[in-house]
């Protein structure tokens, strides 16, 4: 009855822990900010509804929209309206983008430690996954002999995603010049997932844009809004690129939703720094956890350098047992094989959560790791 493509994926491993949990818990495996939208979008949202914007609106978005998003990049490549598409989150946008480029049997590179979806959505249109690793003795930024020995004629692009998502790893300058080389002598698409673009704790984002020309960048107001509920996306590209990836948007979804659209048209006027108020709070909660991780024996923390992970080394005999005895414990986090082969021996803990719950989970953890760790 069902389709050997949809038979060959499972959902997230993050949901098969999660469903783990019972009654009131600790939620250290948040892939979301704790903060709400600003008060001025909330209201948006309301007054969009109220003013009519129910009906559907442009397959990529609303004009306005999508010219205030090439103004915001701007300072790192010219842009017009024209290399935007607005979509259903940044999840939607990956879908799309790998259902236009993808054939079957192309290879794409993507990161391992990575975020969940990469490996699927590569192998939905008939793609071959290949990872390449990101290790904590590199701080979780690809080598150069790790990516050139991976590539084959076969290979059509390369996922990047910087900050990281489980990792909290960014990419050095080195880094992304090191990959756009590699792109350009082996003619590569490169598909940059920036999604936690302004939450660096050194220094300014570093970015694909206006580096390279065969590059799609990735992007939500899920994370810099705190709006993830919303599920608003958008891409940005070369015009032709835009145009083809439109096709498998619109097909999938229509539209983007038409009062969450005008939400963020008011998010990206009246509220443009909301972002690093939300990234002060993070930088005191990673180091308050680092803090007390680098406290428990057999545990290895990472000091992130962006988004709102961290991604211990934990030295047990199961981190997969060890993880659902925290959960049932009543402390929410994941096992670093939801996120690939190359992070069985880590954690990810989110610091998207209070201090209270930080200091009350870390403590937990402790206790259990003690139960755990190998002689």
């Amino acid at each position: 009855m069902f389709s050997d493509r949809v038979k060959s994926i499972e959902l997230s491993g993050i949901r098969k822990i999660f469903d783990l949990a019972q009654g009131e818990v600790i939620n250290l495996g948040l892939g979301e900010p704790d903060f709400q939208p600003p008060e001025v979008v909330k209201k948006a949202l309301a007054e969009g509804v109220m003013r009519g914007y129910n009906k559907y609106g442009p397959s990529k978005g609303f004009p306005e929209l999508r010219e205030l998003l090439a103004e915001k990049y701007s300072k790192y490549t010219e842009l017009a309206a024209d290399n935007v598409l607005v979509t259903v989150g940044a999840t939607e946008g990956f879908m799309a983008t790998m259902q236009s480029i993808v054939n079957p049997g192309d290879e794409v590179l993507y990161p391992d430690p990575g975020f969940v979806i990469y490996n699927p959505h590569i192998r939905i249109p008939g793609g071959r996954p290949v990872s390449y690793p990101l290790l904590q003795e590199n701080e979780f930024v690809p080598t150069q002999e790790d990516l050139e020995k991976r590539i084959t004629k076969k290979t059509k692009a390369i996922i990047v995603n910087s900050p990281n998502n489980p990792t909290g790893g960014v990419l050095t300058d080195a880094a992304i010049k090191m990959i756009i080389d590699l792109a350009e002598d082996n003619d590569l698409l490169i598909i940059s997932d920036e999604v936690y673009f302004n939450l660096v704790y050194e220094g300014e984002p570093k970015t694909f844009l206006g580096k390279y020309d065969k590059l799609i960048f990735v992007n939500s107001f899920s994370k810099e809004f705190a709006m993830t509920g919303w599920r608003l996306g958008y891409l940005i590209a070369p015009k032709e690129y835009i145009e083809q990836i439109g096709k498998i948007h619109y097909y999938t979804v229509a539209c983007p939703m038409s009062p969450i659209e005008y939400a963020a048209i008011v998010a990206l006027k009246e509220a443009p720094n909301y972002v690093f108020e939300m990234r002060k709070e993070f930088r005191k909660r990673r180091d308050l956890m680092y803090s007390l991780l680098r406290d428990i024996d057999g545990v290895e923390p990472n000091l992130p350098k962006g988004a709102f992970y961290m991604f211990p080394r934990v030295n047990v005999d199961d981190v997969v047992e060890t993880v659902k005895d925290v959960v049932k414990e009543g402390v929410l986090c994941t096992p670093g094989n939801a996120f690939g082969t190359n992070a069985i021996d880590h954690i990810r803990f989110s610091y998207a959560a209070s201090e209270e719950d930080i200091k009350k989970g870390m403590e937990i953890f402790a206790e259990v790791v003690k139960k755990h760790r190998k002689n």
